[in-house]
């Protein structure tokens, strides 16, 4: 049982316009079931006043597993020899985003490992000019594939993509460099400076965090909370920490005996309170459920939607490739058709009072807020 003056705190932090960092961490360390409800209730009403009770779809086509990247934490490194690396055929692409359109998911998002070279870059900029053929550029692009130099941001915009996500993976860059090799090519601050330059080059920005992490702190999350606002960020996409077995932080979290059912409901139920509290803390940006909330619990993704999430990632990769694009273990749906997530997901929505938003690109309204001010 929680102390009764942390009840009265809560209730009183939940009931102030403008949240203080102090606020910010009391909110993020919530675990008592009935303070944790009454966040989540918060949350979701600040998601219906500025967001509404309208939940869109990002079809989610990992289009080829091939990174030059070696992250710490993530399954498809560089160096981890157990993945067998592919490239879905280019036709298989625009079948896959035609159907997409067919089944009126309004955006998808373009996801791969991380490369740099010129091949890659024309390869993209070829895929979002065709991919904006279909239907007369009725489908809304996001784009999630990295750090790149602004050229390349810029001839990917010019070519119609509008959305881009590159998650900061925590604001603290002492605590970045854990989740890094310290080769050159791994630094906090040239991550920082993609966010501003994609912001400078209009696109909609999105980044975000993982949550329970070895050595962080809850005043980490709220840090990561107040650089998003500083950073004027349109979207989040962030998830608790789910282990992948074959890379050194989930081999160190396994010995340790860190993944127990116990530590993974809490870094779920903390996944939960960042949702919610980035919501009440920035209230009119895009925030997603993602998948890996249902690796940790299978009412993962309602449950985030619940505490104040908005966007849904149903998978549109083709599942013979699904095996192959594991950033952690236990990633849901993996077997699923994209018939099958697409009813899945609709399901969810519908058992919590919401509706998907189908034709709609759903775009961030903080991003036209700011546009009118």
């Amino acid at each position: 049982m929680e102390d009764r003056r942390t009840v009265v705190t809560i209730d009183a932090i939940l009931q102030k316009e403008t949240l203080t960092h102090s606020d910010l961490v009391t909110l993020l360390g919530t675990t008592d079931a009935g303070q944790r409800k009454k966040l989540y209730d918060a949350a979701y009403a600040v998601k219906l006043k500025y967001i509404g009770n309208v939940d869109h779809y990002r079809g989610l086509l990992e289009f080829s597993n091939r990174c030059i990247k070696n992250c710490k934490y993530c399954g498809i490194r560089r160096d981890n020899e157990e993945v067998e690396r592919f490239d879905t055929p280019y036709e298989d692409l625009l079948a896959m985003a035609k159907w997409a359109y067919d089944e009126r998911y309004g955006s998808l998002t373009l996801q791969s490992g991380e490369r740099q070279d010129e091949e890659f870059i024309a390869y993209v900029e070829r895929l979002i000019l065709d991919i904006k053929k279909i239907g007369g550029g009725a489908l809304g692009l996001t784009l999630c594939v990295g750090e790149q130099t602004e050229e390349t941001y810029r001839r990917w915009f010019e070519a119609g993509a509008h959305r881009y996500l590159l998650r900061i993976e925590t604001s603290n860059p002492a605590l970045y460099r854990t989740l890094h090799p310290q080769d050159g090519h791994h630094k906090w601050e040239v991550r920082r400076d993609c966010l501003k330059t994609l912001k400078k080059i209009g696109y909609q920005v999105g980044t975000g965090d993982m949550m329970g992490l070895p050595g962080q702190t809850l005043d980490d999350l709220a840090c990561d909370i107040e650089f998003f606002r500083h950073m004027d960020i349109d979207m989040i996409g962030m998830g608790p920490y789910v282990v992948h077995h074959n890379t050194p932080i989930g081999k160190h979290v396994l010995a340790a005996g860190g993944d127990s059912k116990e530590a993974q409901n809490q870094r779920f139920i903390l996944g939960l309170n960042m949702i919610a509290v980035t919501r009440l803390y920035l209230k009119n940006v895009n925030i997603a459920a993602t998948t890996a909330l249902q690796a940790l619990n299978p009412l993962g993704r309602e449950l985030g939607l619940l505490a104040g999430a908005n966007i849904l990632m149903p998978l549109v990769t083709l599942p013979k490739f699904r095996p192959q694009y594991l950033l952690y273990d236990n990633k849901p749906c993996v077997e699923d058709s994209p018939d099958q997530c697409k009813h899945c997901l609709a399901g969810r929505v519908a058992s919590i009072g919401d509706k998907v938003g189908f034709g709609e690109w759903g775009d961030s309204p903080h991003y036209f807020a700011e546009k009118t001010q």
